[in-house]
């Protein structure tokens, strides 16, 4: 089994920390994983995108070009990605930042308004956690105990203070996408 996710966005969104915690998540469990990050020379703002490849087997390359699941933050990340997304894939929606419909009907929809729900915990940079809440509870391929093991290693040392409020947004991504 060999799962790939596109995570995008802009700079300042998470982005690459989205991507971390579901590799961390992956080496938790035991799996093969590739994180491979792409971004703009702006620290905030630029475009900002990570594929995560996880197998049960050695990967091969660390590039994706069809998919089974995207994160999209953003218009423009919709726009880029959604026609990459394979037949029966899942596409997360960042629906408080996207002003449009997904027109494809071959893939599994999953529309979020993660900055609201992230604004309601807190802080509306956890919107990318309640993404990948939202994706994990519709995906085969994600669980969200990893997830949560995922988080704490990514939280860690001066970081652990978000430990609980990204643990909130997990939980929260996944009860709305339910």
């Amino acid at each position: 089994m060999q799962n790939e996710t596109i995570i995008a966005g802009f700079g300042g969104q998470g982005v690459l920390f989205t991507g971390k915690v579901m590799s961390y998540a992956a080496i938790e469990d035991d799996l093969e994983v590739t994180w491979f990050p792409s971004y703009g020379p702006e620290m905030r703002g630029g475009t900002a995108n990570c594929t995560v490849v996880i197998s049960d087997e050695p990967i091969g390359s660390p590039q994706v070009k069809n998919p089974r699941a995207a994160i999209v933050m953003n218009l423009p990340s919709l726009d880029k990605y959604e026609d990459a997304v394979e037949p029966g894939g899942y596409i997360a929606v960042n629906s408080s930042l996207v002003n449009r419909e997904v027109k494809r009907t071959d893939i599994n929809v999953i529309e979020i308004p993660a900055n609201k729900i992230a604004e309601e915990i807190g802080n509306v940079r956890f919107a990318n956690i309640v993404m990948l809440g939202g994706l994990a509870s519709k995906a085969d391929f994600l669980n969200l105990k990893s997830l949560e093991k995922g988080l704490k290693h990514g939280l860690s040392g001066k970081k652990a203070a978000f430990l609980e409020a990204n643990m909130t947004a997990l939980h929260e991504g996944a009860e709305y996408a339910q």
